[in-house]
């Protein structure tokens, strides 16, 4: 047994090694490229070209993961441990944001407020004749709020739902408050999923490009993109920048980690689902529920929606919808749906042994390869995806891989990667040691101890961590473009040609199918796992 258990931890470390050098590619890829188109890197360092765009990057982020914390957190609560109204369609609501590419998300906001627009047409007759524009920081940190709050809302409500109700009780019993109640007990039990989504959040509003240049906010990410044709030295020089400012954002998250204690030394749950009554705020959370759901999911999908009955309306064109190939539509559906829940089952299957000696183990090896993870996350998807097929070109079996579906989905799993292991993280500290410990002096074998009582109650938290891959996989538009086999059609780079292309009525029906399926698959593989029993 002993032989055998230690092949065992051997191979798994030799795992963790080789998806450790697979995360490192798009950062070894930076390095090279410096140094072949670079040598005066030292001297960009003092120069104000990067450290306007870098101090205005890292403000965003600050700013946006703080907001996102606050309302992902708050939600979570209120639809899991809460008599909150309808909690259960809220539930399926909340992740959709996520759904929503930031290009399109920002578009549609800027048209709902533009002149002549669907929000002006809506309040015209009330009197209201000037609305603002949505642009520059405050513009780009209200916009990413509301499209990366899920990031914290999905760990951190399956956090919750795995909860031990009988401190809660505990507490109330000796007369505290609900307001004292959740800051003392619920919040530092569900911290560690609160600050792996946060982190998700920062690393996110790092990286992206969409709604930053759409809002006209300097950004590091804006300036390698526009400079990645025409000055690509100096363009590869700020990814690099970006990607060690993630590299120490990641090991400091990690740090704080350390010092908050092992979440795998909790006391297994007794009780689950101790709902708290609400009372007579149980209106006001509804309505404020519901006022956010609004500016963050209906408003945008409503502009979508003017979009299309725009080109419906216009049917003497030879644009819009009615010039669609539906044919074309849903085979772009059935792929992004296959190539997306491939990519977060294998995304999951990979990251899940890194995850778990991360926190069980406290394996350096595991932590070094989660930190090369977040850095990849806060890399933009066309940094991984050149660095993706830069590498794919200098394997012997160049020909074989290159424009695959092996490749793609390998190049989500680089993108990824930190998603699906912070969720995991998560997912690990809800299978307490006693549990196991237990089932182990009772004679059960490591296999089955770990398919009959760790894995069943890491299920729900590892399909929030596959759900947030999903979602994400879905909207990817960078690396989909570059390294997508030829013919291989998804919504996301049909979204963005016709957005390309002003055929605004097609990207709507096809943003509008994108959120459709995605809550369908939201749905059957994330919030239908969840235990709505624990609530009744």
């Amino acid at each position: 047994m002993k032989t055998a258990s230690g092949v065992f931890r051997r191979l798994q470390g030799f795992w963790i090694l080789l998806v450790g050098l697979a995360f490192l590619g798009p950062l070894g890829y930076l390095i090279y490229e410096n140094i072949r188109l670079r040598p005066d890197f030292a001297e960009l360092l003092g120069s104000n070209r990067l450290w306007r765009p870098l101090g205005n990057s890292l403000l965003l982020a600050t700013t946006v993961t703080a907001s996102a914390m606050v309302v992902g957190t708050a939600l979570a609560w209120l639809v899991a441990r809460t008599d909150l109204p309808g909690r259960r369609a809220w539930a399926v609501l909340a992740p959709l944001p996520l759904v929503i590419p930031s290009f399109v998300g920002a578009t549609a906001l800027i048209a709902l407020l533009a002149r002549g627009g669907l929000a002006e047409s809506l309040l015209s007759p009330l009197g209201v004749s000037e609305l603002p524009q949505l642009a520059g920081f405050w513009g780009a940190w209200l916009t990413l709020t509301l499209f990366t709050y899920p990031y914290v809302y999905l760990p951190t409500y399956a956090r919750l739902l795995s909860l031990d109700s009988s401190k809660e009780e505990a507490a109330r019993m000796l007369g505290r408050r609900p307001t004292s109640v959740f800051a003392t007990v619920v919040l530092p039990s569900a911290w560690h999923a609160i600050t792996a989504g946060s982190l998700l959040v920062f690393l996110y509003t790092l990286s992206d490009f969409g709604a930053v240049d759409l809002l006209r906010y300097e950004t590091l990410t804006r300036s390698i993109f526009t400079n990645r044709l025409f000055d690509r030295p100096t363009s590869v020089a700020h990814a690099l920048v970006l990607g060690l400012a993630a590299l120490v954002v990641v090991a400091g998250e990690r740090r704080l980690q350390r010092r908050a204690g092992d979440p795998a030394k909790e006391e297994a749950p007794r009780r689950f689902g101790q709902m708290q009554a609400l009372g007579r705020l149980r209106w006001a959370a509804l309505g404020g529920v519901a006022a956010f759901m609004l500016f963050s999911l209906a408003a945008p999908l409503a502009s979508l929606g003017f979009w299309m009955m725009r080109g419906l309306v216009n049917l003497g064109r030879d644009v819009g919808v009615v010039a669609m190939d539906l044919s074309s539509l849903a085979q772009a559906t059935l792929s992004t749906v296959l190539v997306s829940a491939t990519a977060a089952v294998v995304c999951v299957a990979v990251v899940l042994p890194v995850a778990w000696q991360s926190i069980r183990n406290r394996s350096s090896l595991a932590k070094a390869t989660g930190v090369l993870a977040g850095v990849n996350f806060a890399l933009p998807g066309v940094v991984v995806a050149l660095a993706l097929v830069f590498w794919a070109l200098r394997m012997p079996f160049s020909e074989q891989i290159y424009q695959s579906y092996p490749l793609l989905i390998g190049g989500y799993v680089l993108l990824f990667g930190s998603q699906a292991n912070q969720a995991a993280q998560v997912a690990v500290t809800t299978a307490p040691v006693r549990f196991t410990e237990a089932a182990r002096m009772l004679g059960a074998r490591r296999i089955r101890r770990f398919v009959s009582i760790e894995l069943l109650l890491m299920t729900p938290s590892l399909a929030a961590a596959g759900g947030i891959v999903l979602l994400s996989v879905m909207k990817e538009l960078p690396l989909t473009l570059l390294a997508a086999p030829t013919g291989l059609s998804m919504l996301s780079s049909e979204i963005w040609d016709s957005t390309e292309t002003l055929s605004l009525a097609q990207a709507g029906v096809e943003s509008l199918v994108l959120v459709a399926a995605s809550g369908l698959l939201t749905w059957l593989l994330v919030i239908r796992r969840y235990r709505f029993g624990h609530s009744t």
